[in-house]
């Protein structure tokens, strides 16, 4: 498989560390771009700077936005990651550097010098994106392709909001702000990812067969692992990797539906949640191919690779 360049824009949490560990794998990474989201931005920030600690890699890092672009959040994820996001394990403090350039104008820059190649990969909050947009209205247009972990497309969502998921709904202007400006994008959805957990015994193997990588990934994860068992969430759930999967390899998608997506941003209930417009009622152009079934046992091949297992 060819090597895809990727931008990869993250909020490291444990299921964007299994995502970025397939991206080195698997593919060629420009930088990281960092928000905050599963935790605070100095955590985030922090996280992603020992993961390429770990993996030896020289991809910058880049801190952008701190906060929603309009509200503070209702939550975030410490309670499934660790306060930290990655498990409370207490790595010490990396050696990798954080730059200086913000993760908004690095995304400007990045697409300025490669316009047309990159694929973009967002795996947590927005708001990056969104201020990259406002910023400069064209890098949609030099971003090759967008992909996209986020929403509950039928409504099942993984927040204190029912129908809301925890990426689209800590920043529902910033994903209206993205969803607007995109002429496509490829989205993964929660549901999918539910839909396609693997079982307990398939993690299991990794963990026993893999290298460092797996080592580590086995001692961040503790924490969400245990969350997942008290509240039914069966199997191995990877978010962020089957949308990096997805970004690695498009001909894995063997069940989507291309829509009109947009985002409920006043709604007492609702905000947050991501509106299809399944029956084409609204007149809206199709902005989203909504991934709904891959084949599992490419993605299967993909966390192998990206834990050193076999």
């Amino acid at each position: 498989m060819t090597r895809t360049p990727l931008l990869i824009d993250t909020d490291p949490g444990v299921d964007d560390a299994l995502a970025i560990l397939m991206a080195h794998e698997h593919a060629d990474v420009t930088a990281l771009t960092v928000a905050a989201g599963n935790v605070g931005l100095d955590h985030t920030v922090r996280n992603a700077r020992t993961l390429m600690q770990l993996i030896g890699a020289a991809t910058p890092v880049h801190p952008g936005c701190p906060s929603p672009l309009v509200r503070a959040p209702d939550e975030d994820a410490a309670f499934v990651h660790g306060a930290d996001g990655f498990g409370d394990v207490g790595f010490a403090e990396p050696s990798h550097p954080a730059q200086a350039e913000h993760a908004a104008l690095a995304l400007i820059r990045l697409t300025r010098e490669r316009p047309g190649e990159l694929t973009l990969v967002a795996l947590g909050p927005l708001t990056n994106l969104a201020l990259a947009i406002r910023l400069d209205p064209a890098f949609p247009s030099r971003v090759k392709r967008l992909v996209v972990m986020g929403g509950a497309v039928t409504g099942h969502g993984n927040t204190g909001k029912v129908p809301a998921e925890f990426n689209i709904g800590f920043d529902p202007e910033a994903a209206h702000v993205v969803f607007e400006a995109f002429e496509m994008f490829d989205l993964v959805d929660w549901e999918a990812t539910v839909r396609h957990a693997f079982a307990d015994e398939v993690y299991e193997g990794w963990i026993a067969s893999g290298d460092s990588r797996a080592a580590f990934f086995e001692k961040i994860f503790g924490t969400a692992r245990r969350f997942n068992a008290e509240h039914e969430r069966t199997g191995f759930i990877a978010a962020d990797a089957l949308a990096m999967a997805v970004a690695l390899d498009p001909a894995m998608v063997v069940r989507a539906e291309t829509r009109h997506v947009a985002i409920e941003l006043d709604g007492r209930l609702t905000r947050g949640a991501t509106v299809v417009d399944w029956h084409r009622r609204l007149g809206g152009r199709a902005n989203a191919r909504i991934v709904l079934e891959v084949d599992q046992d490419r993605f299967r091949e993909l966390i192998a690779g990206a834990l050193g297992a076999h």
